[in-house]
């Protein structure tokens, strides 16, 4: 008996069947056997994989499917690429998931990297998947540039290496909560690299001068993301109810929301189409732009086209072979009349019903609407807030930096007077925020955290009232880009600023910059442009009118809420001791964005009011929520105050069971050990005292905002929640 009714999907392109599919059904089941894949043993008995399962399977199908256009030779390859990736999941599932092996698990995925062209030669492969990925690697890496090869080694590590984060929750019976979920399925499901191998496939690289914009991430992530949670939905029954598995969305959905598993699967499913039609939205409006303002010429401009559709193929192609192959729960899916014709045997029908309905629920919010206050949930937090005694002198810099910098003035095209006025700047109290974000810090220190805090909520609130009522993005994205000629790496002559916002930064970059390095000046400046390019995505949406994507949302968040900025300023302050790529590991990625995100969060319960209803906003994370969810209010408050629960357990769990593990697996000296749990120690304070500063500023207060602001009056950052740790 089937776990749920599987539901209705978007499906908006035609499946297409490749003409050479008979071919690489033989090729790949001789490459297979050759690999030693038929052969190999569980550790229990019998086989891991028999020639009857895996010709059931047919990964040459699902090839044939998301790879329609490939010639014969091409079409082999990516087969037996797929053939190695399964065996690799089965594999590693017999021999440590269902023992729990953790040491071995590890010994094996350190081992298996060394095979992908890595520094000196590589040992004699001893098993299948050793054996497996010496031919891949061997017929295609030659064909593709330095570029790829490390996207593609860097997306092959994360799925091999994450498995063990699978395999840290089977062990202590851990499920993830929805965000670390996504965020971790795009690393050990795969899809990315998937993506990777679409480039190959339709031998068109994604230009490396575009290739990390937000656009080609965002396409990769709602791809990444949709295959997931497809998968999901297909394999719960397999995963979850047969072989003990907890990295699946339906579970996660369930345990969270505490629903039923049909419940669950609806809820899944309804975001599975909301990350479709994001990439549909990237694909459409973002990218265009990025080819046009990047100069990408156009036979890379074309490229980046058959890249596109390479995405969409394999979108509709994974659903097809979903519904045939015996891997998965499909009995009682949906089926329509097949499609007849050369090369095509679609026996899905498009079904775009799901897909118009949830767009047409993103535009149809009304700006402005009488939400009246929010009250607050109780709100978890373990962690203490203590203010510094220099509060009095920092107060009484802030407000003269304000006042010299020009934040109190009129300004073109503002139609009250200016952004602020003395008064309001005294009630947001940045000092105040400042002084609980780091207690122990220098006056100096605390003047700068200050003058950032206000600078970034100056721009955050001038650019929709600037730019959003007259919907004038280019002047937006005019201004963005101005403001990066105030940060020149060498710290040289910049142009004379004519704004307070130009003002603002080419001081803050001076008094900031100045004692970094060249590496760390230049991250720092690409964070300060994140999040001033980050309020041009906000412009948009604003102009269409458009709730975005719950998970879109939340990523941007953190840079519209100058959290990376913060984060980047915090790993600044341990430069000398750690390396940065400790800080691209999971544990501490997870770390950071734990504590990004209850900061967040935060701010969008306090801002609920003075953002939909005093603003027209669109961008708070408990209207998204109603939105998505189609909930009331109090609802959806109490979803996102059980999220920043979660979020904060997430954060305690890291500090308290994986920063150990990480020390030790990575054998790091003392005084590195010892910096980063002083990061994880000034995060708990940057959450407290963000927090603090909500409940002890007029920014939110009812009475303050029908006092002071009228319909149209600037949206808010909240607080860019920067700590300088220089």
């Amino acid at each position: 008996m089937e776990a749920f009714t599987l539901p209705d999907f978007y499906l908006s392109y035609p499946a297409r069947r490749n003409p050479h599919l008979e071919q690489a059904r033989a090729h790949s089941m001789e490459w297979a056997r050759g690999m030693g894949m038929l052969d190999a043993q569980k550790p229990g008995g019998g086989l891991v994989w028999e020639e009857v399962a895996l010709a059931r399977m047919d990964y040459a199908l699902l090839c044939a499917y998301t790879h329609p256009d490939c010639d014969a030779t091409m079409l082999d390859l990516i087969t037996d690429w797929y053939v190695w990736v399964f065996f690799f999941d089965d594999h590693f599932l017999e021999e440590f998931k269902y023992s729990r092996d953790v040491a071995g698990a590890k010994a094996y995925l350190d081992r298996l990297e060394l095979f992908m062209g890595g520094e000196g030669e590589a040992p004699e492969p001893t098993n299948p998947a050793e054996a497996g990925l010496v031919d891949l690697w061997g017929r295609t890496a030659p064909h593709r540039s330095g570029d790829w090869q490390r996207r593609f080694t860097t997306s092959t590590h994360n799925l091999m290496v994450e498995s063990m984060w699978e395999l840290d929750n089977i062990e202590i019976g851990r499920i993830a909560n929805p965000i670390e979920y996504v965020q971790m399925r795009r690393r050990v499901g795969g899809a990315p690299w998937s993506a990777n191998l679409v480039e190959h496939a339709v031998d068109a690289e994604v230009p490396a001068a575009i290739a990390a914009s937000r656009p080609m991430r965002v396409l990769c992530d709602t791809f990444a993301d949709a295959v997931h949670l497809r998968n999901d939905l297909f394999s719960y029954q397999r995963e979850v109810q047969e072989e003990g598995e907890n990295s699946n969305a339906v579970l996660v959905f369930e345990r969270f929301f505490d629903c039923s598993t049909q419940e669950a699967a609806d809820k899944v499913n309804d975001l599975l189409t909301s990350r479709m039609l994001q990439f549909e939205t990237t694909a459409l409006v973002e990218v265009p732009d990025l080819l046009v303002s990047n100069a990408i010429p156009p036979d890379e401009q074309l490229g980046v086209g058959a890249y596109v559709k390479g995405l969409q193929d394999w979108q509709s192609g994974g659903h097809e072979w979903h519904m045939r192959s015996s891997r998965y729960m499909n009995k009682g899916a949906r089926r329509g009349a097949t499609t007849a014709g050369l090369g095509m045997s679609a026996s899905t029908l498009f079904t775009t019903g799901p897909g118009l309905r949830r767009r047409a629920h993103q535009h149809t919010h009304m700006p402005f609407t009488s939400v009246g206050h929010l009250p607050l949930p109780e709100l978890y937090m373990p962690f203490p807030a203590t203010c510094s005694p220099l509060l009095d002198d920092v107060r009484r810099h802030g407000l003269e930096w304000a006042r010299r910098m020009g934040f109190f003035d009129s300004l073109p095209g503002v139609e009250v007077a200016g952004v602020w006025d003395e008064p309001r700047f005294v009630g947001f109290d940045f000092a105040y925020c400042a002084s609980h974000l780091n207690a122990d810090a220098s006056l100096e220190q605390l003047e700068l955290s200050t003058d950032w805090l206000a600078w970034g909520t100056y721009g955050d609130d001038l650019f929709p009232l600037l730019f959003g009522n007259s919907r004038n993005e280019a002047a937006a994205r005019l201004c963005h880009e101005r403001l990066q000629l105030f940060m020149p790496l060498d710290l040289g002559a910049t142009p004379e600023p004519l704004t307070p916002i130009e003002r603002g930064l080419a001081d803050l970059w001076v008094r900031t910059a100045e004692p970094m390095t060249s590496d760390a000046r230049q991250r720092f400046r690409t964070a300060v442009a994140d999040m001033t390019g980050s309020w041009l995505w906000e412009l948009a949406n604003q102009t269409q009118n458009r709730v975005p994507d719950p998970v879109d949302y939340i990523e941007m968040r953190r840079m519209t809420f100058g959290a990376d900025l913060t984060a980047s300023l915090g790993k600044l302050a341990h430069a000398h001791l750690v390396p940065l790529e400790l800080y691209e590991t999971r544990v501490l990625r997870e770390l950071e964005t734990a504590a990004q995100d209850y900061a967040c969060f935060t701010n969008d319960l306090f801002s609920y009011q003075k953002e939909v209803e005093f603003e027209g906003e669109v961008h708070n994370l408990v209207l998204v929520v109603e939105n998505f969810l189609d909930v009331d209010r109090m609802t959806a408050r109490d979803m996102v105050a059980d999220l920043m629960k979660a979020r904060m357990e997430q954060f305690e769990h890291i500090l308290a069971v994986d920063m150990p593990a990480m020390f030790d697996d990575h054998d790091l000296a003392e005084e590195v050990r010892e910096a980063l749990v002083e990061r994880g120690e000034d995060l708990k304070s940057w959450m407290s005292g963000i927090l603090a500063w909500h409940h002890g500023c007029d920014r939110y207060n009812e009475v303050a905002l029908r006092r002071s602001r009228a319909p149209f009056a600037p949206s808010g950052l909240g607080t860019a929640g920067l700590r300088i740790g220089v």
